[in-house]
């Protein structure tokens, strides 16, 4: 996966340069839909198949966790294959709608600007590091394509995050 339909996400046109900084937006802009409307608000499924506002920003924490886990795992080890995050079992195992939205909210920013000190941290031949990745089909990628998967999943959810709150 190279680019997102849906969203217009061309990964390509995201220098691995930029990557920590975009990290470094997502906290304000979660924050911010998360504490701008009632607990109501943030916690009503659109429909039965479609998270919550909440529920997705509890899902953007994790994924910002484990790509940071993930990253850390490829610059110490040749090639590791990523362990899948369960993201629909962690929604359900970990409660995730009736979690305290400022709570995920710091968790979320803690979790960005660890992932985007890691990226920070990078060279060249850091960006170079792979392991295998499951989704959509297990398949070797680089750091520099994990890094902007990831800013990819921070805007992609904050649209699905907006919807839910239309």
């Amino acid at each position: 996966m190279d680019r997102c339909d849906a969203c217009d996400f061309v990964y390509a046109d995201l220098p691995t340069a930029e990557v920590a900084a975009r990290m470094r937006t997502f906290p304000a802009a979660y924050r911010d839909r998360l504490t701008s409307h009632d607990l109501t608000a943030v916690r009503t499924r659109p429909d039965p198949g479609t998270w919550s506002a909440l529920e997705y920003a509890c899902h953007v924490r994790d994924v910002f966790e484990v790509q940071n886990e993930r990253a850390r795992l490829a610059l110490t080890d040749d090639t590791p294959t990523f362990v899948p995050m369960g993201r629909d079992e962690r929604a359900v195992d970990r409660r995730y709608n009736d979690q305290d939205p400022i709570v995920v909210a710091a968790e979320l920013e803690a979790a960005a600007r660890a992932l985007a000190r890691t990226f920070d941290g990078l060279d060249a031949k850091g960006w170079a590091r792979t392991g295998i990745y499951n989704w959509p089909t297990p398949t070797e990628r680089d750091l520099a394509w994990l890094a902007r998967h990831t800013v990819h999943e921070g805007l992609h959810h904050l649209r699905d995050v907006d919807a839910g709150l239309r």
